[in-house]
């Protein structure tokens, strides 16, 4: 049996006020597509080129469902990663972000309630011209130890150890 098949994320003892993590991710035509296809969102500012130069951003957006997938993802994976729950969400889109632009996520643990079990981190979203394109803050309830020791012991409900 191989160890670690299930990466767990830190737990709340594990974290502090100050971690942080920085993300860079550049949203392609062929990942706006895969998420139309998926919603059937048909608005024409994500893919009508000649529609988008008609309004007030002068071509395509990417959808803002995206920029939040990627700080979603970016939680569940690594900060704190696997096994945490998002409880709260507070986005602040403050420009559009453009087919293939590159955009830099820069995360922060910012406050730790251990009563509660939670922990708030701060997201800001710049571009390649380091220009502010969202504010995001985001509760995350971390992995629970208790959570951690039962699922280990559920795993091994009907195997024999002494095989």
């Amino acid at each position: 049996m191989t160890e670690d098949v299930h990466r767990q994320g830190k737990k709340i003892d594990e974290l502090k006020e100050g971690d942080s993590l920085t993300v860079t991710e550049t949203i392609s035509e062929r990942e706006i597509l895969l998420y139309l296809g998926l919603t059937n969102d048909t608005n024409p500012l994500y893919m009508q080129p000649d529609y988008a130069a008609k309004t007030e951003y002068g071509q395509t957006i990417v959808p803002p469902i995206l920029l939040t997938g990627i700080i979603t993802s970016s939680i569940s994976k690594l900060l704190p990663g696997p096994g945490s729950e998002i409880v709260n969400m507070d986005v602040n889109l403050i420009s559009p972000v453009y087919h293939n632009q590159i955009i830099t996520f820069d995360f922060e643990v910012i406050k730790i309630d251990t009563m509660k079990e939670v922990v708030t981190i701060s997201v800001e979203g710049v571009d390649e011209d380091d220009e502010r394109v969202l504010d995001a803050v985001i509760m995350v309830r971390p992995p629970k130890l208790e959570q951690l020791a039962l699922d280990e012991t559920s795993s091994l409900e009907g195997v024999d150890i002494n095989e």
